[in-house]
């Protein structure tokens, strides 16, 4: 598996490149995974629903199917990024979308706009930035608009 990770300042475009990009591996004929990483409390559930009362009289683990969709929801805390990587079942791409820090490989999403200048200045497992703006960093500079080239460089 090949996996990058999306990162940026807050609003600058993560999960759009995240979006598209997927739609280009998979027009590739690619198999691709996500991960999303948040620091807002996360609940998938609406209280009320079974499963939301299931996981709120203390089951650990809540597994919700149908016939199109399987999900899974946990009360676990603490586990690192390659402990997440691994419940992933194999996949040509994984795009990591938030971890801001780790040893994996990653694309930053910079924009004129942003507040703050690029992350990649002082993080070396940042290796290219995707921006519409033009800017000096020590990695490789990417078109935010040009997907195919964004893939193509994560692809290489």
């Amino acid at each position: 598996m090949r996996v990058w990770g999306i990162v940026g300042r807050k609003d600058a475009g993560k999960t759009t490149l995240t979006e598209r990009l997927v739609g280009v591996l998979t027009a590739r004929g690619l198999t691709v995974s996500t991960m999303k990483h948040t620091h807002h409390g996360v609940d998938l559930e609406v209280p009320g629903t079974d499963t939301h009362r299931h996981r709120a009289a203390g089951a650990r683990q809540v597994l919700l199917a149908s016939d199109a969709r399987v999900a899974v929801m946990e009360e676990r805390a603490g586990l690192s990024f390659e402990a997440l990587l691994a419940r992933l079942q194999p996949c040509d791409v994984v795009l990591a979308e938030g971890w801001k820090r780790g040893t994996h490989d990653r694309i930053e999403v910079w924009r004129a706009a942003c507040a703050g200048p690029p992350l990649a200045g002082d993080d070396p497992t940042i290796r290219a930035v995707a921006t519409d703006a033009v800017v000096s960093v020590g990695c490789h500079v990417l078109d935010l608009g040009d997907v195919d080239a964004v893939a193509a460089f994560l692809l290489r």
